[in-house]
């Protein structure tokens, strides 16, 4: 069992396995053939033999089977096989004239008795006396058993067949007749050799044209093997032919090339996550130290005493701003973690439209001298964190104060339906944004303006919160701006009806 494990098996090379599982397929197709050639070419040569026999038996005059079975002579002289004036030959080695030589004849009685011809060139096979009443009670002999092989007294196998002689009815005996079946087994065996030696050179020519067949039919596979060895983390650009005219590879090919792609995009992403986690550590670190440096420089001078009143009041005023900015930038920072990992919601069903008029006194202190207007449209609901949306309209405003004319600046709010969402637009005529940097305003830490200082600017954190927030309630955030003209912020948010 293990052995033949072993072969079926083989060595983990595909070429190989395919290539010897074909040929043990095949070698078992040709011994089955081979042996139903066999059964099927021994039935029939038994069989013409056995035909040619019966013919021989019956061409025999039938005055001369009569006289066989009704003279006694043991010497074969008179049985009938022999004209009666020819009885006297006196060469008892001589063979009746109707049959062929290398032959066995013998009689059989009606009651199963067996006389053997003397002269025989083979000793006649006998059987038992009740397969012999048988054979003469049978009324379909010879249709039902043209012959039977038998093993002789001599120990060769003869094929013999039967002649009822008298009435088929009530037969007064028959003849026996048999040949010695190893000239038969013979040419049996010279065929079977015949057909093993073509099924060997078949075999050998079928190795010799199988294996640059199966060379060129596994050439796609063996490409894609050297493609794959060629791809790594640095190099996931290969690709591999969709079409190669084997449909299995291909659609190998396709699976591989997709992939292929995932990886890439998640390399790519994985690189891009990295990179922004380094940006954001360095400007967390920078935007926290900034107040603390200045705090630290400030208690410095506290420490060194011989400051006045005035001084005093104004280090400590300049402390607590830093330390709030420093507060609501570790604020933020929680927020964002939070939003990011699971955030808290308080939702209800709320009608934006009173959200905004409750922020609207705030927003317009918050404008200073800016021209600040609203349109609000009256009965949008949606489900939602009513503190949540009113700190992302707060931003958007916030972030237009900042970038406009204190005196000459224009604020628009609006608040309308757009299909099955409400539609929420901030819009200014400040400086706008360059192109370049539309893509990354809700980055964290993101400033399109590297050069402004703290007061033009905040940490880099209001819209990439606001952006959270609002994908969080399943809503979306755009951004469109002209630079030296303004900027525009559009929030969706689903609504409830």
């Amino acid at each position: 069992m293990t052995h033949w494990k072993r072969i079926t098996e083989g060595p983990r090379s595909l070429r190989y396995q395919l290539l010897s599982r074909s040929l043990i397929v095949l070698a078992i197709l040709l011994l089955l053939i081979g042996f139903l050639q066999y059964v099927l070419m021994r039935n029939v040569i038994f069989r013409n033999q056995a035909d040619m026999m019966h013919r021989q038996l019956r061409a025999l005059p039938m005055e001369f089977r009569d006289a066989f079975s009704a003279l006694p002579d043991r010497r074969g002289r008179s049985h009938g096989l022999v004209p009666p004036e020819e009885a006297s030959d006196p060469d008892p080695g001589r063979r009746p004239l109707l049959f062929l030589p290398e032959t066995s004849l013998a009689w059989i009685g009606a009651d199963g008795e067996f006389e053997a011809l003397p002269d025989n060139d083979y000793a006649p096979p006998r059987l038992d006396a009740a397969s012999y009443l048988a054979i003469l009670e049978s009324s379909t002999y010879p249709d039902a058993e043209r012959y039977r092989v038998v093993e002789g007294p001599d120990g060769d196998e003869q094929l013999i067949v039967f002649r009822l002689l008298g009435n088929p009815s009530s037969p007064q005996g028959m003849m026996q007749m048999g040949v010695n079946a190893a000239p038969l087994q013979e040419v049996i065996f010279r065929q079977l050799v015949t057909f093993a030696v073509l099924s060997l050179l078949a075999l050998t020519g079928g190795v010799l044209l199988y294996l640059p067949l199966l060379r060129k039919t596994l050439t796609p596979l063996d490409n894609m093997v050297t493609a794959v060895q060629r791809t790594d983390a640095g190099n996931l650009n290969e690709r591999f032919p969709a079409r190669q005219g084997q449909e299995e590879i291909d659609r190998l090919a396709q699976s591989f090339n997709g992939m292929l792609e995932r990886l890439d995009h998640s390399f790519r992403l994985e690189v891009e996550a990295k990179e922004q986690m380094r940006r954001f550590i360095a400007d967390a670190s920078h935007e926290l130290r900034t107040p603390l440096t200045s705090i630290h420089g400030f208690l410095e001078v506290l420490l060194r005493g011989g400051i006045s009143e005035e001084q005093l009041q104004s280090s400590l005023r300049s402390m607590h701003g830093e330390s709030g900015r420093m507060k609501k930038l570790i604020e933020d920072l929680l927020l964002l973690a939070r939003l990011d990992r699971s955030p808290e919601l308080v939702l209800k069903e709320m009608r934006l439209d009173k959200l905004a008029a409750e922020m609207e006194p705030n927003l317009t202190i918050l404008a200073g001298n800016r021209a600040a207007s609203f349109e609000i449209e009256p009965d949008l609901c949606c489900f939602c964190d009513a503190d949540k949306i009113k700190q992302v309209l707060l931003n958007l405003f916030y972030n237009a104060v900042q970038h406009t004319d204190p005196d000459k600046g224009c604020i628009s709010v609006r608040l309308s339906r757009l299909k099955q969402s409400a539609l929420l637009t901030v819009q200014d005529n400040g400086t706008g944004i360059q192109e370049e940097d539309l893509p990354h305003v809700f980055d964290r830490f993101y400033r399109s303006d590297v050069s402004r200082t703290r007061k033009s600017g905040g940490s880099g954190l209001g819209l990439a919160i606001t952006k959270s927030i609002v994908e969080v309630h399943g809503g979306s955030i755009s951004a469109d701006s002209i630079v030296g003209k303004g900027t525009l912020f559009s929030v969706t948010l689903p609504l409830t009806d």
